[in-house]
């Protein structure tokens, strides 16, 4: 029996030792190894990403009810996405973004008006395309969908003012599909105050916007707090009772002075509140340097088209602009992206950060190596160069925003 016992023994460390040695050391490999094991990576995980504006570019494409312009169940020759290039990158789950710009705030009716007008679109595509899309309403709807290799969409309202000033309609919403809701955008709205306004008509949510935090968590809607002010960020996490998610913010430290990203301050409120904050891709929003460097270059190609009597639909403009403008690149690259993910996780830790890249919302301010849906592995493949495991790669993809969205459901079933 001894004799087994040791044999048995033996035989355990060996397949123990074995096991450790299939785990591919992602830092040793060459770029083009990496690159290959990042691809298989996005293409066998699941992978959500917190914002794309895709039904907002539809219906400045003249996607409609009764008719179609913009098919991206085929490739787009311009745009962020399409179902082609999501399945190159290995994206399952793009939330679509129901925008409601500020300015639909001034007249009653029209911010509802138009989300209702978005997300029947989404259903569309979900419809026209059963093949290749399908609504997503919960985790589980995603791995479904995963399963059949069908690429999801889930909704997100990037706009509370949709709620108009009936709270009845946090209900509604939910009804219709909507999962989270960013509370403001671009100005203050009914509920609080934004970051990019500096009115501070609140000084933060207003009474109104607290009952709507709460019933967000009674019904089961992700409270999103990107695009608030700092102080209504706060004042949500003091009301909320399940994590919260910043589906499209980055890292202030990058940017100074730029309050639509997060303060070390709120990212650590937000891990402690068991949120997640999603990495936004956009060249403002990765890298202060950014916006200085594009207006050089915009300053001198209008001045250019202005000493050679030219507009910008010459072909000769357009094939020196282009030329001049990568010469003159001034857009961040994939590795800015990554360093703050690095800051995030330094910070709080792997559980609390996530992918909310903005494409489709954020033009051409794009980086190198990620200007559209078919790119993603090139930033999976810059995290296994920096010595993220696959289970990192997996919570940053999908499971970080899964265990809020689980806690969001469970908390409004509990209430039920």
């Amino acid at each position: 029996m001894k004799k087994l016992h040791y044999f048995a023994v033996l035989l355990a460390l060996a397949f123990s030792c074995a096991t450790k040695e299939e785990v591919p050391n992602y830092t040793q490999m060459t770029d083009e190894e990496r690159l290959k094991a990042a691809t298989e990576i996005a293409k066998s995980t699941i992978m959500v990403d917190g914002h794309v504006d895709l039904p907002y570019r539809m219906k400045v494409g003249g996607f409609t009810l009764q008719r179609e312009v913009l098919d991206v169940s085929v490739r787009t020759p311009d745009g962020n996405f399409d179902y082609p290039r999501a399945k190159e990158g290995g994206l399952d789950a793009p939330f679509m973004s129901i925008y409601i710009p500020a300015g639909n705030q001034k007249t009653p009716g029209a911010s509802k008006s138009l989300a209702d007008s978005l997300i029947a679109m989404t259903e569309r595509l979900a419809t026209t395309f059963p093949d290749k899309f399908a609504m997503a309403y919960s985790p589980a709807d995603i791995e479904a969908n995963f399963a059949k290799g069908l690429i999801s969409l889930p909704m997100g309202m990037e706009n509370g003012a949709g709620i108009e000033d009936d709270l009845a309609n946090v209900e509604y919403f939910y009804k219709r599909g909507i999962r989270y809701i960013t509370l403001t955008h671009g100005t203050d709205n009914l509920i609080g105050d934004a970051s990019y306004d500096t009115t501070g008509t609140y000084g933060g949510l207003s009474e109104f916007g607290e009952k709507v935090v709460a019933e967000m968590n009674r019904v089961g809607i992700m409270v999103d707090l990107s695009h608030v002010s700092d102080n209504t960020f706060r004042d949500a996490l003091a009301i909320t009772k399940v994590p919260i998610i910043a589906s499209h913010s980055s890292v202030r430290k990058f940017t100074p002075r730029f309050e639509r990203n997060m303060s070390d301050e709120l990212i650590q409120a937000m891990a402690k509140n068991g949120g997640v904050m999603m990495i936004n891709f956009g060249g403002s929003f990765i890298d202060s340097a950014y916006a200085a460097g594009s207006s050089q270059v915009r300053e001198h190609l209008v001045n250019y088209m202005a000493e050679n009597n030219l507009s910008r639909s010459d072909s000769s403009f357009r094939a020196y602009a282009a030329e001049y403008s990568a010469s003159n690149n001034p857009f961040p690259t994939v590795q800015r992206v990554a360093d703050h993910i690095d800051h995030v996780v330094a910070l709080v830790g792997i559980d609390y950060v996530g992918l909310g890249s903005d494409f489709d919302g954020v033009g051409d301010s794009l980086p190198t190596g990620l200007k559209d849906v078919s790119m993603f592995p090139n930033l999976i493949a810059e995290l296994l160069k920096r010595g993220y495991s696959r289970e990192d790669i997996e919570k940053i993809c999908y499971k970080n925003v899964f265990r809020v969205w689980n806690a969001v459901e469970d908390y409004a079933k509990a209430k039920s």
